[in-house]
């Protein structure tokens, strides 16, 4: 039990959906379930049958390429069955959720509602994201032999809720079928929409978390609906007060469930392994994603000197005693916000910027809060930059720069199209640009960067840079069977560049070796846990000191190669995306860090 031992009070119903509260006396007194309002959005009814638990890839056939850029106004649901129908709904799209879990402030009067956080996050968008769309257009006209296995790949993560519920009716997952950015109306079209949303994460069953069985969304759904209704697992111990309420409105049961509030949970989906697509069929694993093993091997893991969780980093605590409802709900201590802040910026504000296009129901004030929100955490959180005792001799100014990264995994992670770099600009005595290296351009590539240049390279980790076509970028490079660099990920067999900065205490010994650093970095001495070290060599002569020089670190989420290289594939998904990529590239980064020193003769 954790220290919290708190009550899942989340779970009153109330005139929102559809009943006045001698409805609700009713419901908890074990009337007859209440319909739904009209104006309340609903999921279609799913079956269960066998137990679902993800494993190899889906078998249906791919369905044909729809009208995929017509803006669509709401996603088409069917009618709710009452709980306990026989067959059952085993999910519900969020706005059922949110009818209570909305309303909630905080003494400064800062909204702190749960359905209205989750809305404007990448888990609710996750299957809105245009480059999703993008990338998974890309795979299956690489590989069109493997599209419907590519689909189901794809969809477990990004779709969670219309793959499950496909899976139990006998089907499998389905990407461009469900798009809510298309003409999408099958039965699982809603739950598509609704991206990684509340019914799918709280159902997720502990068996086998943090794991090699659960990882790649492979997480267990519970097959069947007992009588008492479906477990809804919360932090919190339920208030039977409030159990039969919801259980009536929705089906569902509260129950405790202390894994979600683990890392184990996050690393199901955070945790992918692909396989190459090879022409004879076979290929070999690959780790696409691997934060949660990135963090067992750091001074952050369960049990370690500084311990924290993913949830503690991407899901804040409200910092004060809050009910999680607006119904008759106690205040309860730590109550975590369900912002999900993590990396994307830049993509919350694509999906805000062309939010008709894609069918996004989060307000706009919404998202672009939850753009911030999420820059802030990169900025204060993420990592540090220190220019070390710059000294000029023999005309020379030479000088270390220092990058610590303050996450608990790699820095960057995750999705491989994520990049940091340094930029480093010396000046002389008279404000004159003497050095530059790293210079972002308007159009999203970065100056020196020889994966940019022709995208058939890429640039190494580097000990010493001495030359303005030189620059360091942490960063994974993935290459094919053939060695050839990709970004496709079906295609990648393998990394030949890894030098994502590691987490303080990582133990490569002790760490899974998917997450080992790979390449020059290995050598590096000065490339080690929690920070690396560049030595900068540079000719400043005829140029008149003292000499100021300014180290910057930036990342961008989406880099510019992974981006351009989608402009060679003739499809609605990839010309859609790479037209927002460029009309957005100049905000396509963001600086995190900075330092500035100056240089004098030794």
């Amino acid at each position: 039990m954790s220290k919290r031992r708190r009550a899942f009070v989340g779970m009153r119903f109330t005139a929102a959906c559809g009943v006045g509260l001698a409805g609700c006396a009713l419901i908890a007194g074990g009337g007859p379930p209440v319909p739904p309002s009209p104006g309340l959005l609903v999921t279609p009814s799913v079956a269960p049958s066998a137990a679902v638990t993800f494993s190899a890839y889906a078998t249906a056939e791919t369905p044909p390429l729809a009208q995929l850029l017509r803006p669509v106004e709401s996603a088409p649901h069917a009618t709710v069955l009452p709980a306990g129908a026989d067959p059952a709904d085993n999910f519900h799209t969020a706005d059922r959720c949110i009818a209570c879990h909305k309303g909630v402030a905080a003494e400064d009067g800062t909204d702190v509602s749960i359905g209205f956080d989750w809305r404007a996050s990448m888990m609710a968008n996750s299957a809105r994201d245009p480059y999703f769309h993008a990338a998974v257009r890309r795979e299956i006209m690489d590989h069109p032999e493997a599209a419907a296995a590519i689909e189901g790949e794809c969809a477990r993560c990004h779709m969670p809720m219309a793959t499950v519920a496909a899976i139990q009716d006998g089907g499998s997952g389905q990407v461009f079928a469900n798009l809510p950015v298309g003409d999408a109306e099958g039965p699982y079209a809603a739950l598509a929409a609704d991206g990684v949303s509340c019914a799918l994460c709280h159902q997720i069953q502990p068996d086998g978390l943090g794991t090699e069985a659960t990882f790649t969304a492979r997480f267990e759904i519970a097959d069947e609906t007992p009588p008492e209704g479906r477990p809804v697992f919360g932090p919190f111990e339920p208030d039977e007060g409030g159990v039969g309420i919801m259980h009536s409105a929705t089906g569902f049961r509260p129950t405790l469930g202390e894994h979600v509030t683990s890392s184990a949970l996050c690393a199901s989906c955070h945790t992918v392994i692909t396989h190459a697509v090879q022409a004879d069929g076979s290929g070999p694993p690959f780790p696409e994603q691997a934060p949660f093993l990135e963090w067992q091997a750091s001074d952050y893991a369960e049990g370690a000197a500084r311990e924290h969780s993913c949830q503690d980093c991407h899901m804040p605590e409200v910092g004060e005693d809050v009910p999680v409802t607006r119904v008759l709900g106690q205040a309860r201590p730590e109550v975590s916000r369900h912002v999900f802040r993590g990396g994307n910026f830049f993509m919350l504000r694509m999906l805000n910027r062309y939010r008709a296009e894609l069918g996004v129901t989060a307000l706009p004030q919404e998202l672009e809060l939850a753009a911030e929100r999420t820059a802030d955490h990169l900025r204060t959180a993420t990592a540090t930059v220190e220019i070390g005792d710059p000294v000029v001799q023999d005309g020379r100014l030479t000088a270390t720069v220092t990058v610590r990264n303050q996450a608990g995994h790699k820095f960057p992670t995750a999705y491989p199209s994520r990049r940091a770099w340094l930029r480093v600009a010396v000046t002389d005595a008279a404000g004159r640009l003497v050095f530059e290296s790293g210079t972002l351009n308007p159009d999203g590539s970065v100056t020196g960067d020889d994966h940019d240049e022709s995208g058939a390279g890429y640039e190494p980790h580097h000990t010493t840079i001495d030359s303005p076509d030189q620059v360091q970028v942490y960063q994974g490079v993935m290459v094919d069977a053939a060695g050839t660099v990709t970004t496709g990920l079906m295609s990648a067999a393998r990394w030949v560049k890894d030098n994502r900065i590691l987490p303080d205490g990582f133990d490569a010994a002790r760490a899974d070796a998917r997450v080992r650093p790979i390449g020059a970095a290995t050598s590096d001495p000065d490339f080690t846990a929690g920070s690396d070290a560049v030595r900068y060599s540079l000719a400043v002569n005829p140029a008149a000191g003292p000499f100021t020089i300014v180290a910057e670190l930036w990342f961008q989420p989406i880099g510019y190669r992974w981006a351009e290289n989608l402009a060679a594939y003739d499809a609605p998904e990839t010309q859609r995306f790479v037209a927002y990529y460029r009309e957005m590239s100049e905000s396509s980064a963001l600086l995190l860090a900075s330092d500035e020193a100056v240089g004098r003769s030794g």
